[in-house]
């Protein structure tokens, strides 16, 4: 027969199995709560750095270095091998056209040219010499010519006697052929004579214009030499500012060895440099930004230069404003190759958090967490990253780098 079971038992059971009901509960909580703590990490909120999404340009750059070079510098060398004498004009001073710079010691160039002078001289006065001996060996002939041709005329007459005399009996074949074989030998000898004219008169001309051909050479060198004479005198040519001069006086200078630099400080241009790993991509033509200091200066490449030495291309910039007053010689700049730009598309400053591949992760800050999220990176420069997708405009991305946090889902800001 069975027994009635006792209310305080089965509530003792009821009571027993609610407690161990809310014991699970509070340890699936637990084990939750440690499964978010595990996951969740916190960094102050001074650590890091956040930008906003926002709409605009982003423009892909390639990253290269430069130098800023006057547009216009004349680099003056010495036309003569000479010796400083004196420094006119220091460096930094500005200089007008015709303002004289180095002063040199022309004395051997002098002594030189006046060699000069005296050979072309000593060669004028040979071709008078020549031209005059010339002209007597041509008189010469000319008179020797006409003395045969007289010879030949009495030799004619003596022939037509001999023939004569034969048919009246008063002379015999022996004379004839004796009259006409000095007849004969006369007008051969005449024949040579008139050759050797004829030579005479062209050799004279040959001779003659080697001969003045040579003082013609002569005459030019010393044309040449007086014009370096004459150019050594060192002075500007246009209006500048004297960046450089060799101030070492009383050394000796070769000729073509440089002097002085004068250069136009009112307009720049920009000698760049990159690895030739971008040898493909670098072209004239394309659109650059100058970053000097907080200045920013846009430009374009007019041209490559088509060797690559050391695994570095060269090019030169075109400055837009090429008298920007930040513009200083020999200042080293950052420069940025533009090769692609996206117009209004969604960018976000640049930072440490973003790693140069085309899908990530960063961190989207909301109510004081950071939540971990893939993004796809389009285009970058130094100043913005184009994010393609994971982002919305108004929300703010962590810039800073999170690499100890990656496999953390969400990352408390702890406020100061």
């Amino acid at each position: 027969m069975d027994r009635e079971v006792e209310p305080l038992y089965v509530q003792k059971q009821n009571n027993r199995r609610w407690i161990v009901g809310v014991a699970v509960i509070i340890a699936i909580a637990a084990g939750i709560y440690l499964l978010r703590r595990s996951l969740q990490g916190t960094i102050e909120a001074s650590r890091i750095r956040t930008a906003a999404v926002e709409t605009g340009d982003v423009e892909n750059t390639i990253t290269a270095s430069g130098e800023i070079i006057p547009a216009y510098e004349q680099i003056i060398t010495s036309p003569i091998r000479a010796s400083i004498r004196r420094i006119l004009i220091n460096p930094g001073t500005p200089v007008s056209p015709g303002q004289a710079i180095v002063d040199l010691d022309k004395s051997l160039t002098e002594i030189e040219l006046e060699k000069f002078q005296n050979q072309l001289a000593l060669k004028r006065n040979s071709i008078e010499q020549l031209r005059m001996k010339l002209n007597k060996n041509l008189f010469d002939a000319e008179i020797n010519d006409k003395i045969k041709s007289l010879n030949i005329n009495k030799l004619r007459a003596d022939f037509e006697d001999a023939k004569r005399l034969q048919k009246v009996g008063g002379g015999t074949g022996e004379d004839i052929t004796r009259a006409e074989n000095e007849l004969k030998i006369a007008e051969l000898e005449k024949k040579q004579l008139e050759n050797d004219l004829s030579y005479n008169r062209e050799s004279m001309g040959a001779s003659l214009k080697e001969t003045e051909l040579g003082a013609q050479i002569e005459g030019n060198n010393l044309k040449e030499l007086s014009h370096k004479l004459k150019m050594a005198d060192i002075v500007a040519d246009r209006k500048g500012v004297l960046t450089w001069v060799n101030d070492n006086i009383g050394s000796s200078v070769n000729e073509g060895e440089m002097l002085a630099k004068v250069a136009d400080l009112g307009s720049f241009r920009i000698d760049g440099s990159c690895s030739d790993v971008y040898a493909d991509q670098v072209k004239s033509g394309l659109s650059v930004i100058v970053k000097l200091n907080e200045t920013i200066l846009r430009g374009q490449i007019f041209q490559v230069k088509p060797s690559i030495k050391n695994g570095i291309i060269e090019f030169v910039v075109q400055l837009d404003n090429s008298k920007n007053e930040s513009l200083r010689p020999n200042m080293k700049v950052e420069v940025y190759i533009i090769t692609n730009r996206s117009l209004k598309t969604l960018r976000v400053a640049n930072g440490p958090t973003f790693n140069g591949k085309r899908k990530q992760f960063v961190y989207i800050m909301k109510n004081g967490i950071a939540y971990r999220r893939e993004v796809e990176i389009g285009l970058s420069n130094f100043d913005y990253v184009e994010i393609k997708r994971g982002v919305q405009k108004g929300e703010s991305v962590v810039l800073s780098d999170m690499s100890q946090f990656e496999n953390l889902e969400e990352i408390s800001i702890k406020q100061p």
